[in-house]
């Protein structure tokens, strides 16, 4: 089963009257581009984060989110009231040494100034807390790939389909083969039958009839295509990392029905190659999702 770059996951764990979240998406990329935001306290962590990401989803444009929040009413963090007294003590004692006014606003000077606020149990990255932002990411991370594996499932049906459409067309083709070869005769004869020739050597012309008209067989063309058909379908077959390859199989589908197109001289036949055409771009926008 393939795997598409494209996935979201999102998990929260409780922690110590605190909850946190892990958020995580992709988009397609060539390889892995992780950005990751998180609080400060977890900055220790972000390398091992980064290669836990990058271990399970390989490739893809990546973004991780952490967040945290009290879920109880408490705050961790406080006014630090010891250092604002002191602060507030200087401060009236410099007003009155220096015969300045004291602050209008005590409040705004004072939270102004250096840890006036004071930050509870966020120095430290506890082990308890290591264990539980690891397995918030982890679940995070697994939901992601759940997504992706879903996602997965839905390209692969996408593909066989849009696969059954081209080779349905190849076989509408083959009707109007020989018709067109017979119009192609018949319009050459009949520029002939135009020019004031009086006699032509007939042997010599259907020599070059024929040359001319095993240039434009397009037998070579469908068994090549045929043939990319059935590979691109057991690529499918298997699974993970296979997105590349599945690209280039689909570039060389589009070399055959160029090909085809080119060689048609038939209007009916132009009008399926540009219905195959159209079925392979739809499968080449979405090989781009593909692990």
């Amino acid at each position: 089963m393939i795997l598409s770059m494209t996935g979201f996951g999102k998990s929260m764990v409780a922690f110590e009257g605190k909850k946190i979240t892990a958020e995580i998406k992709s988009l397609n990329s060539k390889q892995l581009d992780l950005q990751v935001k998180m609080p400060q306290i977890y900055r220790e962590k972000e390398l091992e984060l980064r290669n836990e990401v990058a271990k399970q989803l390989e490739r893809g444009k990546v973004e991780l989110f952490i967040t945290t929040e009290m879920v109880d009413g408490s705050s961790s963090v406080s006014i630090n009231m010891p250092i604002l007294v002191a602060y507030k003590a200087q401060l009236e004692k410099m007003a009155s040494e220096l015969s300045i006014p004291k602050p209008e606003d005590w409040y705004a000077t004072l939270l102004r100034l250096p840890d006036a606020l004071k930050s509870e149990g966020l120095n430290e990255l506890s082990d308890a807390e290591t264990v539980a932002l690891t397995e918030v990411v982890a679940s995070a991370i697994k939901a992601l790939v759940n997504f992706r594996e879903q996602e997965g499932v839905r390209l692969e049906a996408f593909f066989t389909e849009k696969i059954a459409n081209i080779r349905k067309l190849l076989a509408d083709v083959e009707p109007y083969e020989k018709e067109r070869v017979e119009k192609i005769k018949a319009r050459i004869q009949e520029s002939i039958a135009k020019l004031e020739i009086v006699d032509y050597d007939r042997n010599r012309f259907e020599q070059e009839m024929i040359f001319y008209i095993e240039k434009l067989d397009i037998n070579e063309e469908k068994l090549r295509l045929t043939n990319h058909l059935d590979y691109f379908l057991e690529t499918l077959e298997n699974g993970v990392g296979q997105g590349k390859k599945l690209g280039f199989i689909a570039q060389e589908m589009g070399r055959e029905i160029n090909t085809l197109g080119s060689k048609s001289n038939h209007a009916e036949m132009q009008r399926i190659v540009v219905k195959m055409k159209d079925e392979l771009e739809q499968i080449k926008e979405q090989v781009l999702n593909v692990m």
